[in-house]
């Protein structure tokens, strides 16, 4: 099957007065696994059904493998969508489920047959094939909605929330299958989800989306460690975030009077925003935490703390520390034997100036 690309040029969509797509730029690459990422109302259910065909936008274009699709109707797209619910007959087997699409489209008995069959092989279900939905797990169900879509051959597979329903020790099983089968089919594929762990573990990109707008677009490690703005900072991973104005600027470098904190000499990058107002943020696990008044490693930025409180998460412990009026969390790696800061002891916060990020307010 041939692979293609799907892109958003200016689009726009509204209900009534109420804009819910604002100009919406997006390419998404031939074969691409890419992810729709943002909270509840971000508009990102909204952008994936006007590619089915379900939701039809006011301005812009909608090109998949170059062709403007904006106009034709949803049956005659070559889209498959999965549900969040699933949306599996009740009353049918489940092979009839996945046969639906074929017999629909007239299909000869024997097209059925074959497609089917390696449809249900290719989701690990054939030996179910006469079982109703009822009688399968929240799981088999899911495989069987993705057999049924993929039966049809689509150009273009949409894939609304669709592990949502599903357990977390059952979510991270599917999702893999759901990354591995796409990597077999070589289908670009369109993931929707507010949950940043499965967007980052699946997706070769994502974009993130707040209020009808793209925020930003790019690889998960991208988005994670150089996040263009507040929103994606904080919605993708856990951030600190340290408001403050610049009363310096050199080359290279410059002083930001971090509220309730003071100055603080950082170095500047090729992509520091030119705002005065800018806030200082780096990520809890990459933040040095250590005894007070022992001998520090000058590669790090240190400011002087009070430990607040402490959670013991295994694999880490998480504190959560006073400097000056801010608060910061740090993340120290767990190891037999670590002792854990009690709350009120002093402790020196160290910050590695790669990984902190000047960001506008």
């Amino acid at each position: 099957m041939k692979k293609v690309s799907v892109e958003c040029r200016n689009i726009r969509m509204s209900y009534g007065k109420t804009e819910v797509l604002k100009d919406i730029n997006i390419t998404i690459e031939p074969g691409e696994f890419f992810a729709l990422l943002g909270p509840s109302g971000s508009g990102k259910s909204t952008l994936l059904r006007l590619i089915a065909g379900f939701n039809q936008h006011q301005s812009g274009q909608l090109l998949v493998d170059g062709q403007d699709i904006s106009h034709v109707p949803p049956h005659k797209r070559n889209i498959g969508m999965v549900f969040q619910s699933y949306a599996l007959w009740p009353h049918m087997t489940v092979w009839d489920n996945v046969a639906f699409g074929l017999v629909e489209r007239r299909a000869s008995r024997e097209d059925i047959r074959q497609k089917v069959t390696q449809a249900l092989e290719t989701v690990g279900l054939l030996h179910l094939a006469k079982r109703r939905p009822n009688e399968l797990s929240g799981g088999q169900q899911q495989r069987v909605a993705l057999a049924r879509t993929i039966v049809i051959e689509p150009q273009v597979l949409l894939l609304d929330e669709p592990l949502s329903n599903l357990d977390k020790n059952l979510r991270v099983q599917m999702r893999q299958e759901l990354l591995s089968l796409q990597r077999r089919l070589g289908i670009t594929t369109i993931f929707v989800t507010h949950d940043q762990e499965e967007a980052m573990t699946t997706a070769d990109r994502m974009a993130v989306m707040d209020q009808g707008v793209v925020q930003q677009v790019g690889s998960p490690s991208t988005l994670y460690d150089f996040p263009v703005n507040r929103f994606v900072a904080d919605f993708v991973g856990t951030m600190n975030m340290l408001p403050g104005q610049v009363t310096r600027r050199e080359a290279g470098q410059l002083t930001l009077a971090v509220d309730g904190l003071g100055e603080v000499d950082l170095p500047t990058a090729v992509d520091t925003p030119e705002h005065n107002a800018l806030v200082l943020s780096f990520r809890p696990h990459s933040v040095v935490i250590q005894p007070e008044g022992d001998q520090i490693d000058r590669r790090y930025l240190w400011l002087p703390g009070i430990v607040e409180r402490s959670e013991f998460l295994g694999e880490f412990t998480r504190y959560e520390v006073r400097v000056g009026e801010q608060k910061v969390t740090a993340d120290q790696s767990h190891f037999a034997g670590l002792s854990i800061f009690p709350p009120g002891v002093g402790v020196s916060v160290g910050l590695e100036p790669s990984q902190v990020r000047l960001l506008p307010q």
